[in-house]
């Protein structure tokens, strides 16, 4: 038997069965299509099918989409998931040519990567696919999750057009269940575990038990409750493997305090950045590191903060090439002038405020000698003649001199001209917990060297700057200093 529901949630919502035996929510917002339908319904006949009706309706979310098996009896379960594509027509148009790709997870485990429905389908659409995966339910708990990684077209065949897509799935247990099932009598099956159609038999001695869901296609207003939410974009979603290799394990050592939700854990602004640069599923370059986007808490623990400058990252590619945005004085060289971005962009502004951190001024400050006023030139001037304990703010009277001068190391090669010679962030990470020794910097930047060749009476244009401030920048670019007052030539526009 199946149980109908006809829930409409959409972006940010959730929705949790009247016997709180299952759930659904999805997350994020076809921004592209504010109107776009979060269920879609096909009255066509599907091969490969027993039952053609079951995939006639099927969920879909622009990010992530999960179901939740809840109250479930700890044991292995078989996980079956049905899909079939029918956004995409089998005709010679360009309609076809459409590519829905996603990840599916199973209790945080990679399940399938870059899944494609239509290619698991032999290149057709309107033809049923099954998907099994074996899970071990530990805590009464089971997550399926299907996530888009912004993967496959988007505008076909229409504007905003792409993520997760089911049509139905059961999950059975590989044992004889001891529990009995709690749905009223008038009930004659035990139920659910969530979905667009959805078959479970979590309770009771039944083999299959589930619930199918019905969608009828709806008009929808141009305003809905997911405006509520002021939700911009298509927020990253994590999955729980990912946090507890971030949180290490949901160690105690890393909570910052109580949400609403539950313990809030902190990851550190290096172990963060290498987290998003190298273990995220999805490789996002923040692009706007600085001091002052780097919050403390009452506890003075670390945290990054304002992502509205952040891209999304290819690993496959060697880098991307984007409209110049972030700040002065953080920029990355090959970034700032040629648009060249990759996850050192971030590497290169970390280094900056580790030695505006260790040093305890900005990296630019007019009130001071003019020696002294650019702060990697000074460092660099003391670091070359072996005094670099003098760059070690005074008034840091309990600082370890040893693990001062190991952060200003750390930061110099962070800020090298070359992206290739900058360590990735996992090294950095490393190299401040000790587990690894600090790489030797064995070369000034060329981007030093270069701005005091020139001197400060360039005839370049030269752009008064508040180190606290975010520009994007458009039009031609010279090669200039970064660490100083950059003469950046090209119009300038505000940014975030």
């Amino acid at each position: 038997m199946y149980e109908t529901d006809a829930q409409n949630i959409g972006a940010a919502s959730y929705y949790v069965s009247d016997h709180a035996r299952w759930g659904v929510s999805s997350v994020g917002r076809f921004n592209e299509a504010p109107n776009g339908s979060y269920a879609i319904y096909s009255s066509q006949q599907f091969q490969s099918a027993l039952n053609s009706e079951l995939f006639q309706t099927a969920r879909m979310s622009p990010s992530s989409l999960r179901y939740y098996g809840i109250g479930l009896e700890n044991g292995n379960y078989t996980v079956s998931l049905e899909f079939a594509e029918f956004a995409y027509p089998n005709s010679l148009t360009w309609h076809s040519i459409g590519q829905r790709v996603f990840d599916i997870y199973v209790q945080g485990d990679l399940k399938a990567k870059n899944f494609n429905i239509r290619k698991m389908a032999g290149g057709k659409s309107l033809t049923a696919v099954n998907k099994r995966y074996t899970a071990t339910v530990s805590k009464n708990f089971l997550e399926i999750h299907l996530f888009w990684a912004g993967k496959g077209t988007c505008c076909i065949p229409t504007q905003g057009y792409y993520g997760p897509m089911i049509s139905a799935l059961s999950v059975t247990p590989n044992f004889i269940p001891t529990v009995r099932n709690g749905f009223p009598k008038k009930k004659s099956k035990a139920g659910t575990i969530a979905g667009v159609v959805i078959g479970a038999s979590f309770f009771g001695l039944a083999a299959l038990v589930g619930i199918f869901i019905v969608l009828k296609k709806r008009r929808r207003t141009a305003q809905q409750k997911e405006e509520l939410y002021n939700m911009v974009g298509r927020p990253n979603v994590f999955s729980n493997a990912e946090l507890k290799l971030a949180t290490e394990n949901f160690g105690s050592q890393n909570i910052l305090g109580e949400g609403g939700y539950g313990p809030v854990y902190k990851a550190g602004i290096a172990r963060g950045l290498s987290y998003l640069h190298e273990e995220s599923t999805v490789r996002i370059v923040h692009r706007d590191i600085k001091a002052s986007n780097i919050l403390l808490d009452p506890g003075l623990t670390p945290k990054i903060s304002d992502f509205g400058l952040a891209k999304l990252y290819d690993e496959k590619k060697t880098h991307v090439s984007t409209k110049v945005a972030g700040t002065f004085g953080y920029l990355a060289p090959e970034y700032a002038m040629r648009g060249h971005l990759t996850e050192k962009a971030d590497v290169f502004a970390f280094g900056v405020v580790a030695l505006e951190t260790v040093a305890g001024r900005s990296n630019t400050d007019h009130s001071l000698v003019e020696d002294k006023t650019y702060l990697f030139e000074w460092a660099w001037g003391l670091y070359e003649r072996e005094q670099a304990p003098e760059i070690v703010d005074p008034r840091l009277e309990e600082i370890d001199l040893e693990e001062g001068l190991r952060v200003i190391r750390i930061s110099l090669l962070c800020t090298q001209g070359s992206p290739h010679q900058r360590p990735p962030m996992s090294r950095v990470v490393a190299m401040l917990t000790r587990d690894i020794a600090v790489t030797d910097v064995v070369m000034k930047p060329n981007y030093i060297t270069e701005w005091q060749m020139r001197g400060r009476h360039s005839s370049h244009i030269t752009t008064s700057y508040s180190g606290s401030t975010t520009h994007e920048f458009s039009g031609q670019r010279e090669p200039a200093p970064l660490m100083a007052s950059p003469a950046i030539t090209g119009e300038i526009v505000d940014g975030r």
